[in-house]
């Protein structure tokens, strides 16, 4: 089981540093949201809020992800570095697709491309998505980055892009690419994505038997169009310190789940430093 953390906010911790301290520790892996921007009014609450704190203030206030995991990419030899998730609607496919192929090939091959679709309808819109088909703008987005990560000079003609052959490098270190995990809910059209053209999934879940399900249906549609399973990445992400135990791990862990990203709480590099140190002791 490979155990991940989630720097939520990091505004006030040094990214940096926490990544380093994860990677000397044994953590697998570090994770950075996103949220370009934060329309100052928007129609659909935030899905993790409550009445009393309907949104985080660093949900307005994230760096750039791909910019922070490349600073970390610099600075460490082998944690990998991971989106948690990437609003692929909201970004140029083809720039999108020459960021990660150089991030990649910067940090040797240790990029996992976790993906969403967004939540919030003005945010999605005034960044250039199409919220209402989301998840069709980003399969579409996605197939574009397959192609200029794979191919010398492809052309492409869809909804949402349209170019003649061009060359775009460099190329992933990867083989063929970043595996693209899905940050997709459990219900069977977006599992059936993941089967389908994903690389694994990246759900948030609100129990282990949740999790489980999910896997076994997204299994039973891989055996639909003869995919092995195996190729897949079984990811899940922390909600309100739902796995920080060794008991909740090995739930996971016997639901089907190789990873397991716990979410960090702190603010400040020194205290997310020592919580990096109370996780490990449970996790690791």
């Amino acid at each position: 089981m490979d155990i991940g953390v989630f720097q939520g906010d990091n505004r006030h911790g040094n990214a940096v540093e926490i990544a380093q301290h994860a990677e000397s520790l044994g953590f697998e892996s570090y994770w950075a949201p996103d949220h370009t921007i934060m329309p100052a009014e928007y129609s659909v609450p935030y899905p993790g809020g409550t009445d009393e704190s309907p949104e985080p203030d660093y949900l307005w206030q994230m760096p750039d992800p791909l910019v922070v995991l490349s600073t970390v990419a610099g600075a460490t030899e082998k944690i990998k570095l991971g989106t948690g998730v990437l609003l692929v609607p909201e970004r140029n496919a083809i720039l999108t697709a020459k960021q990660i192929a150089t991030l990649d090939q910067s940090s040797g091959g240790r990029f996992l491309f976790g993906i969403g679709a967004g939540w919030n309808p003005e945010e999605c819109t005034i960044l250039g998505g199409d919220f209402e088909h989301r998840w069709t703008h980003v399969k579409e987005n996605v197939k574009v980055m397959k192609a200029l990560w794979t191919e010398h000079a492809p052309e492409f003609h869809g909804k949402y892009n349209d170019f003649p052959p061009i060359r775009c490098y460099p190329q992933p270190t990867q083989d063929p690419y970043p595996p693209v995990l899905l940050g997709a809910i459990n219900n069977p059209r977006s599992l059936k994505r993941v089967a389908e053209w994903g690389d694994g999934w990246l759900p948030l879940v609100q129990s282990p038997e949740e999790f489980k399900e999910g896997v076994e249906q997204i299994k039973g549609f891989c055996s639909d169009i003869n995919r092995d399973p195996s190729e897949l990445d079984f990811t899940v992400f922390e909600i309100l310190n739902q796995w920080k135990s060794k008991d909740a791990i090995k739930q996971m862990s016997a639901a089907g789940a190789n990873r397991v990203v716990l979410w960090l709480n702190g603010v400040g590099t020194d205290e997310l430093k020592s919580e990096l140190d109370e996780l490990a002791a449970i996790a690791l």
